[in-house]
């Protein structure tokens, strides 16, 4: 069920952002009055082998136009007349050109109609994110309310760089920042010799960020296994079954222990065999220090402290989620349209920026390429196993500017390789042959093949090794 929800969430964002793309193309194309035989979300062929498997899903014909659904989903595209594109058709290019048809049209204009689509995914893009920011403003974890409330708990990820749990982060790359969730935004990660800076006994520690680190957070849960707000240890939600060791070594559900002594949400832990705690992580480390025939801790509920005892050979947790953060707690900024207009629009451009930094590194092979891609699969993943339309929007809105961004590549069958052949044709004053470029397509579709394979298998290969 979790893989269908995450599956119908990026199928729907990129069928929404396939057909305003395309919707780019052809409506530049019809301001110059050039035919479009074919509007297609999907393709209607095995790409990118034009002539394999011909066959869609739905089709109308609107005018002059067919629209359709393809049953390949990995794209889409618009057949625009006098132009050699995905569709590889070929034979009305033998003909002379007619004047609706895309080759009879200047230069100028064929380069209008090829950045179409780049151009409204940028539009979109922007105005997803100007949404996002007038409608639902900011919300975020003061990094005060972390600080003064015991700190950071350092995970494994955290760990490996020299964080500590108990570690007040005060200072990213020299500077104080006040949301907490800065310590892993990409722009701080893609920096160049970017640091941490810590309070840690009383004295400040610099924690560099290894150049290749953000190829961490392409693993799985990475994020989640970095930093996070120390949490105290007051019971949440109990768990009403945990996982059971048997003898034999099998696993099973049994009544947690937290269930079986009635613990309550409120009850605040004062100490786990004898140890005096306050935070969940203590709990959780006084737990994992061994095995242990028996268990005992102590709490307090209102007023009350009580103490149990309980069997606790064969399981591995009390069986109880912390109370989190109090959302009272949490900092909560209203932006005006104009605020909305200027930071939405520098947010939606801010995709591209890290792109050309993220390029930037993996060139320099400061990262590497295959742990730095993403493909279908790790996309899914990022919209999650439950349906969010806040998270649903802002990844729609990231990856509008991603497409614009790779569709502007200057790789034949990708607009922007488009863009370097009509560039060099109103800068010589010449078009470039039809065979060299034929050619080019043929070897842009084919380098595209590769690259879609290999993004598959990487993306299997991170499932499997849950890297």
């Amino acid at each position: 069920m979790e893989g269908m929800i995450m599956t119908a969430q990026l199928l729907l964002s990129l069928s929404i952002l396939i057909a305003v793309h395309e919707w780019g193309h052809f409506v530049t194309a019809r301001m110059f009055n050039i035919k479009v035989e074919k509007f297609y979300l999907f393709f209607d062929f095995l790409f990118p082998m034009a002539n394999v498997l011909n066959f869609s899903l739905f089709k109308k014909k609107i005018g002059d136009t067919e629209f359709g659904i393809g049953w390949f989903p990995l794209g889409g595209y618009v057949k625009i007349a006098g132009m050699v594109d995905e569709s590889m058709d070929k034979e009305q290019m033998k003909r002379p050109p007619e004047p609706w048809e895309f080759r009879a049209k200047p230069a100028w204009q064929r380069l209008i109609v090829m950045l179409g689509g780049i151009i409204v995914n940028v539009i979109m893009g922007v105005l997803i994110f100007i949404g996002l920011t007038y409608f639902l403003g900011d919300t975020y974890i003061p990094k005060d309310l972390i600080n003064n409330n015991g700190g950071i708990d350092a995970l494994v990820l955290g760990e490996e760089i020299g964080f500590k749990t108990g570690d007040k982060i005060v200072k990213i790359n020299g500077k104080d920042f006040d949301d907490f969730q800065e310590i892993i935004k990409p722009d701080v990660l893609l920096s160049h010799n970017s640091y941490y800076t810590v309070l840690r006994d009383g004295q400040e520690v610099d924690i560099p960020i290894p150049s290749d680190f953000i190829e961490n957070f392409n693993r799985k849960e990475a994020a989640s296994n970095f930093v996070a707000p120390r949490i105290p240890a007051v019971v949440g939600r109990i768990a009403k079954v945990a996982p059971f060791k048997e003898e034999d070594g099998s696993i099973v559900e049994k009544e947690s222990i937290s269930a079986k002594v009635g613990l309550a949400p409120g009850d605040k832990f004062l100490e786990v065999d004898g140890q005096p705690v306050t935070y969940q992580d203590e709990v959780i480390d006084i737990v994992k220090a061994g095995p242990r025939d028996s268990i005992s801790f102590k709490i307090q509920r209102d007023a009350e402290v009580l103490t149990f005892s309980e069997r606790f050979k064969g399981y591995e947790v009390i069986g109880f989620l912390p109370r989190g953060l109090d959302k009272n707690q949490l900092a909560y900024i209203n932006y005006g349209l104009g605020e909305s207009i200027g930071l939405g629009t520098e947010r939606a451009f801010g995709v591209i920026f890290l792109q050309l930094k993220a390029f930037k590194k993996i060139f320099s092979g400061d990262i590497s390429f295959q742990k730095s891609l993403s493909g279908p699969i790790g996309m899914a993943q990022a919209f999650g196993t439950e349906w969010d339309w806040e998270r649903f929007w802002r990844m729609t809105g990231l990856l509008s500017m991603v497409l614009a961004f790779m569709n502007l590549l200057p790789i034949p069958a990708l607009d922007g390789g488009y863009v370097v052949f009509l560039l060099y044709e109103m800068i010589s004053g010449r078009e470039p042959s039809e065979k060299f470029f034929e050619t080019a397509l043929k070897i842009g579709m084919a380098m595209l093949l590769i690259l879609m394979v290999f993004v598959f298998y990487n993306d299997i290969a991170k499932l499997i090794t849950g890297g």
